[in-house]
């Protein structure tokens, strides 16, 4: 069997066996029968639990929100599944164009109406990986390639500042290990936090962890979006300037956006600036310079380091100016997060290797210690994979079909990168709350 009727012979065997681009129902049935890791992300939600030991909580996946987005943006909320058979034949046949992960339920989700009528409470979330959802749209205001849905490689790189950032504090100030970020497939980036004590988190500790991050808090109205009060910055916030922020705005941003080079883009900069008489000066200044040599490559890092001289220069030290040039690089560089998704245990978030239907690009892991290195545009898409699964013909019998698709690295990192540190981790906490209830059972014995 083979897509449109490709066959794999012949010189022009490339060509031959190119899929159109774009996304289809069809296509997506090949995806989720041949290439989808079905049991990777089973095992994944199951968090040691389908094993065979006795503290084992057989329960714990069938409690587990899945939520389907069909063809039409047809809804079907609160599936479950109770193995991976289930789970993996219920996505073969209702192929669906989105997988959504919700929280561990005190029930099965998919009989919540029988608990409901009891009266009781009982239907409740009691356990949701910790989340955060990145959008690139929400950096248009200093973005001046692409505005939207679009991004390029000159904007990507504000997500790839907002991984290294976030990743560094959950595993640092908060002590996580167990972080997966994945590609949205299309214009940003999710983060799931999966150590045991971030699942169990209450919405009140999500929302503090949430507020530490939250530093920038403006919208498209207000001037000034970020402010840094006291005299000196915390920790976490000193060392995300220092180590990534400050270079990233410099090298990066400054002249891949052109962040000086018209009226329009400077003046946004200079509302930043509380002190009427500095903004005055550096607009004279660089109005004065429409009419010079200066190159337009040169421009953005010299009137960059015009204002930096002018906000950190002595006699603007006691006007608390100098933490100026830290709130413009903040304003423009610092992770912008959807806050409600990371506070609230019942927010669904789009499961990893789902397809995006704008794009047919696959919602990839990203490896947070090469993160620079990831391309967007260069993602595995459905109609590639299945040109590269027409290539090598189709084997009725074949496990692992990914391992031979350019889905095949992000497939292994999942898997050898995440899961299995995960699930080893999982099994020892298992094991120590088994040993633990045994020992107080022996010596409540005892007495």
């Amino acid at each position: 069997m083979e897509i449109d009727g490709c066959e794999p012979e012949g010189q022009e065997k490339m060509r031959e066996n190119a899929v159109p681009d774009g996304f289809n129902a069809n296509y997506l049935k090949v995806y989720y029968g041949k290439l989808f890791p079905h049991s990777d992300l089973f095992k994944w939600m199951s968090y040691g639990n389908d094993g065979k030991h006795p503290a084992c909580d057989q329960s714990y996946i069938g409690r587990r929100e899945f939520s389907f987005t069909l063809a039409d943006d047809i809804y079907l909320r609160f599936q479950s599944f109770n193995s991976v058979h289930e789970m993996e034949n219920s996505i073969k046949e209702k192929c669906p164009f989105k997988i959504d992960i919700g929280p561990v339920y005190s029930v099965d989700p998919t009989k919540r109406h029988a608990y409901a009528q009891s009266g009781d409470n009982v239907f409740t979330p009691v356990e949701r990986e910790l989340v955060f959802d990145i959008d690139i749209t929400d950096y248009d205001d200093v973005r001046y390639c692409c505005s939207g849905a679009d991004v390029c490689l000159d904007c990507w790189p504000l997500m790839t500042v907002a991984i290294k950032v976030i990743d560094t504090a959950l595993r640092d100030d908060f002590g996580f290990n167990h972080i997966l970020w994945v590609y949205s497939g299309r214009r940003g980036v999710h983060c799931w936090v999966c150590d045991g004590r971030a699942r169990r988190l209450s919405n009140e500790q999500r929302a503090a962890i949430a507020d530490y991050f939250r530093v920038y808090k403006g919208n498209e109205n207000s001037q000034k979006k970020v402010s840094l009060v006291g005299p000196a910055l915390h920790p976490f916030l000193a060392r995300s300037y220092t180590e990534v922020l400050k270079d990233f705005f410099e090298e990066k941003l400054l002249p891949g956006q052109k962040l000086f080079s018209t009226e329009e883009r400077y003046e946004k900069i200079l509302k930043i600036i509380p002190d009427e008489s500095i903004t005055s000066e550096l607009r004279g200044k660089w109005q004065e310079n429409r009419r010079s040599s200066i190159s337009k490559e040169d421009i953005n890092a010299i009137r960059w380091e015009q204002l930096k001289h002018m906000l950190q220069s002595g006699k603007q030290k006691a006007q608390g100016l100098r933490r100026c040039v830290e709130e413009i690089v903040f304003s423009y560089t610092y992770p912008r997060l959807d806050m409600e998704v990371s506070k609230h245990m019942n927010h669904l978030l789009k499961a990893p290797f789902c397809v995006h239907p704008k794009t047919g690009r696959v919602c990839v892991p990203i490896d947070p210690k090469s993160c620079e290195e990831f391309d967007p545009t260069s993602v595995p898409t459905l109609s590639k994979l299945l040109e590269e699964l027409n290539m090598g013909g189709f084997r009725a019998d074949a496990d692992d079909e990914w391992e031979r698709t350019s889905l095949g690295k992000s497939v292994k990192f999942f898997r050898l990168s995440f899961l299995q540190p995960l699930l080893k981790s999982c099994k020892e906490e298992i094991e120590s709350a088994y040993n633990a209830k045994l020992q107080l059972s022996k010596n409540s014995l005892s007495w």
